[in-house]
C-alpha cells in the first residue's frame, strides 16, 4: 500500500527519501512492470530535452516544455489496458509514445508537418488539443458512448490547473457526474497558468475540492512520485470500469521549467521552489528508488539512456526527412463546396513558397 507524505496528510506517497521517509510499494508491481515504468519515464525525458535543443537549434517551432511532468504521465497511462483511451493536452504531446507511437510522428506534429497526425484508433490517443480544457469534453463524451455500447473501456484526460477556470471543464466534469461516465480526470497542478499562480485561479483549498459540487470522489497524489500516480489511477479506473463513474485525480507538483519555449518565468516563479523541485525531480528520483530495491543497477540505467537518446535521434532523422507537404492541404478540407476565389488563393501560396 502507499504510504502518505508526513508534511502534506492528503497527499498520496510511495517513494520516500531513503532516510528519514521509508519506501512504500505498489501491490501487483513487479521487477519488470518497475523497469517498463522506468524506460517510458527515461524516453518521454529525454524526448523532452532533446526537443527543447532542436527548438534551440531552429528544427521545431514552438515547444511546450513538459520535464519534470514524466511521472504523471507515464504513470496514469500505465494503469490503463490497451483498449482504453488517453485525451491529452499540448503538455502531454508526446504522451503516444508511451503506447507505441515513432518518435518522428510527435516530431512531425511540432514541425507542422502532415506527418504529425495520426489515427487515434491505431494507438487509442485522440488528438492533441491546444485550446485549453476542450479535451474534457471529448473524453467524458467519449466515455459515455463507449459504456452505451457495452465496449468496457475507460477513458483518461490529462489538463492543467489552468483548465479548471474554463467552462469546457465544467461542462465536462458536469456530464461525466451526472451520467456516470467512466472517465478519469486526471489534473496536472504544477501551481502555474503561464504566469497565473493558482491563487489567482480559484479561492478553493485544493483542486481536488472542485469534485465535490460534481458528484465524484477525488484524490491528490505527489506528482512526482510515479507510483502514487499510478495507483491512484489505478483505483480510479477500476471505479470507473465498475461502473461507478468518474475520479478526479489532482497531481501536485511546481512547474521546474518554462511553460514554453517563448517563455520566461524568471520574472514570476519562486526561484527556491523550482530549485528544490529540480533537485526532487521524478525521473531520477524513481531510479534511486530502483537502485534502493535491487532492481536497477548503474549500466542497465546507461543503457536504457542510450536507448532512448538513440531513438529520439532516429526519430528525429525520419521526420526531417519527410518531403514538404503539398501546400494544397491546406485547402483540401477546409470547405465541402469550397469558393471560386480558393483557386486564387492556393495558385498565390504556391508562387510565394516557389519563389522562396
Amino acid at each position: 500500500m502507499s504510504r502518505v507524505l508526513p508534511a502534506e496528510g492528503d497527499l498520496r506517497r510511495v517513494i520516500g527519501d531513503g532516510e528519514a521517509v521509508l519506501d512504500g510499494e505498489v501491490e501487483g508491481l513487479g521487477p519488470d512492470d518497475l523497469l517498463a515504468l522506468y524506460r517510458n519515464l527515461v524516453l518521454l525525458r529525454t524526448y523532452d530535452e532533446r526537443s527543447v535543443v532542436y527548438h534551440r537549434q531552429g528544427r521545431i517551432g514552438t515547444y511546450a516544455i513538459f520535464w519534470n511532468h514524466e511521472a504523471m504521465q507515464a504513470g496514469s497511462v500505465f494503469a490503463l489496458e490497451e483498449r482504453d483511451w488517453v485525451f491529452p493536452a499540448y503538455r502531454e504531446s508526446a504522451i503516444g509514445l508511451v503506447r507505441g507511437m515513432p518518435v518522428s510522428t510527435v516530431l512531425s506534429w511540432w514541425r507542422g508537418h502532415p506527418a504529425g497526425w495520426w489515427d487515434p484508433t491505431e494507438f487509442n490517443v485522440a488528438s492533441i488539443c491546444v485550446p485549453i480544457a476542450t479535451q474534457i469534453p471529448h473524453a467524458v463524451g467519449f466515455a459515455w458512448g463507449s459504456a452505451l455500447k457495452g465496449e468496457d473501456r475507460v477513458a483518461l484526460v490529462l489538463f492543467g490547473d489552468g483548465a479548471t477556470s474554463e467552462g469546457a471543464f465544467h461542462e465536462g466534469m458536469t456530464f461525466a457526474g451526472v451520467m456516470k461516465a467512466p472517465v478519469v480526470l486526471l489534473c496536472n497542478n504544477n501551481q502555474w497558468a503561464i504566469s497565473t499562480p493558482l491563487s489567482q485561479q480559484t479561492a478553493a483549498s485544493t483542486l481536488a475540492d472542485k469534485a465535490i459540487g460534481y458528484g465524484m470522489p477525488s484524490v491528490r497524489v505527489d506528482g512526482t512520485d510515479v507510483l502514487a500516480v499510478y495507483e491512484a489511477t489505478r483505483d480510479a479506473v477500476v471505479r470507473a470500469r465498475s461502473g461507478d463513474g468518474p475520479t478526479f485525480v489532482e497531481v501536485v507538483t511546481y512547474r521546474a521549467a518554462p511553460h514554453a519555449t517563448a517563455d520566461d518565468p524568471s520574472i514570476y516563479v519562486d526561484a527556491e521552489r523550482v530549485e528544490e523541485a529540480r533537485e526532487n525531480e521524478c525521473v531520477g528520483r524513481f531510479e534511486r528508488y530502483l537502485m534502493r530495491l535491487g532492481v536497477l543497477t548503474d549500466s542497465q540505467a546507461q543503457e536504457i539512456k542510450t536507448d532512448a537518446l538513440d531513438r529520439v535521434r532516429e526519430g528525429i532523422a525520419q521526420a526531417e526527412a519527410e518531403p514538404p507537404p503539398d501546400p494544397s492541404l491546406v485547402f483540401e478540407h477546409a470547405y465541402a463546396d469550397p469558393p471560386p476565389s480558393q483557386a486564387d488563393d492556393l495558385a498565390e501560396l504556391q508562387r510565394i513558397l516557389g519563389d522562396g
